[in-house]
């Protein structure tokens, strides 16, 4: 299972929130580039990134800083937030982002994700943002009567071969995830799932590599303390 950091980006700087809630802002740091380099020291296998401001708004807006994050890291970048068209996608691959993954666009633009997933492939990732087992999107802001199963069905026929998953209630609570349901994701649809939201001890990464979680992506736990990277990729890898 891989572990990977998240870099959240708003205003250009490093920031967690809370529950996405972008009055709940912590700042981390003024440059995104030296904490993906940080992240990438200790042993990361790969780095997370969102735009924030891109979330909310539709349109890539750190794409200057994102840029020079995948072009300094020599781990591979995956990367959402305000991707909206294939002009984006393409782009992005280009500037050596390795994946790119879908949360808004993939539910207006069902085709949008079809003809991705025809020209990249593994490239393409779809973001399953939860509330209340709903379909949230707009940056978590607006919520949907989607679904999350019935969507990642749908998204499955379209040719998308790995998700997301965050259970935005428990996102920067350093709670606990929502095993349950990530569980029943993961019977469901039999396809890679990587775990986010709500991750703050290295026993929950025990038990989501146990339930065969791709990936687990670490935000404010590693941030503030809660776990140790180093410590925990040595240990996942040992169990």
């Amino acid at each position: 299972m891989e572990i990977i950091p998240a870099i959240d980006i708003r205003g250009g700087r490093c920031v967690r929130l809370v529950q996405g809630d972008y009055s709940r802002e912590t700042v981390y740091s003024d440059n995104p580039v030296d904490m993906a380099l940080k992240w990438q020291s200790m042993g990361a296998p790969r780095l997370h990134i969102v735009d924030l401001d891109g979330a909310a708004s539709g349109e890539m807006i750190n794409l200057s800083v994102i840029s020079q994050i995948a072009q300094a890291a020599q781990v591979p970048v995956q990367l959402g937030g305000g991707i909206r068209d294939i002009g984006h996608i393409k782009k992005l691959l280009s500037a050596g982002i390795d994946r790119v993954i879908l949360g808004t666009a993939a539910v207006e633009n069902p085709a949008l994700v079809q003809e991705a997933c025809g020209k990249y492939a593994e490239s393409i990732i779809v973001s399953l943002d939860a509330r209340n087992g709903k379909m949230a999107v707009k940056g978590w802001k607006e919520e949907t009567d989607l679904p999350v199963l019935a969507f990642a069905r749908q998204m499955m026929g379209l040719g998308v071969r790995r998700f997301v998953f965050t259970d935005i209630s428990r996102d920067g609570m350093l709670t606990e995830p929502n095993f349950t349901a990530l569980f029943d994701l993961m019977q469901a649809i039999k396809a890679p799932v990587i775990a986010s939201g709500g991750i703050a001890s290295i026993s929950h990464l025990q038990i989501l590599k146990l339930v065969g979680a791709e990936g687990a992506i670490l935000g404010k736990s590693i941030y503030s303390g809660a776990i140790d990277l180093r410590q925990a990729l040595k240990t996942i890898d040992k169990s």
